[in-house]
């Protein structure tokens, strides 16, 4: 019973994971990414929001499919999953940093285009 309710509650926030990472892909919503988060209203306002939701939503689809393999690996007690699921989170760690420092440079490059245009 309680690996029932343990799995079930694991399902429900890989849901919402998922449900998170549509809305994300669509650029519908509120930008939850920390660099629009940490960034001042001015920055807000000039930058491109596109690589930012396209992130987060590859970032809260791994998401999602980590707490979806949790939830399975409890559900059916094979603790191989939780294994798969160390994996994902690894590659998500991976992406997150990497895919930043690509979306950095880019910025970067845009940058100094636009100030060598002016």
């Amino acid at each position: 019973m309680k690996e029932a309710v343990t799995a079930s509650i694991l399902l429900l926030i890989s849901f919402i994971m998922f449900a998170l990472s549509f809305r994300s892909y669509k650029e519908k919503g509120f930008l939850l990414n920390n660099a629009y988060l940490y960034a001042s209203e001015k920055e807000r306002a000039a930058m491109n929001k596109k690589p930012y939701y396209r992130q987060s939503a590859i970032v809260f689809l791994l998401v999602g499919f980590v707490f979806l393999l949790n939830a399975l690996a409890t559900f059916y007690s094979a603790a191989w999953v939780s294994y798969v699921a160390g994996a994902v989170i690894i590659i998500t760690l991976v992406y997150a940093i990497l895919s930043s420092i690509v979306i950095e440079k880019k910025k970067q490059g845009e940058d100094d285009l636009n100030k060598s245009g002016d």
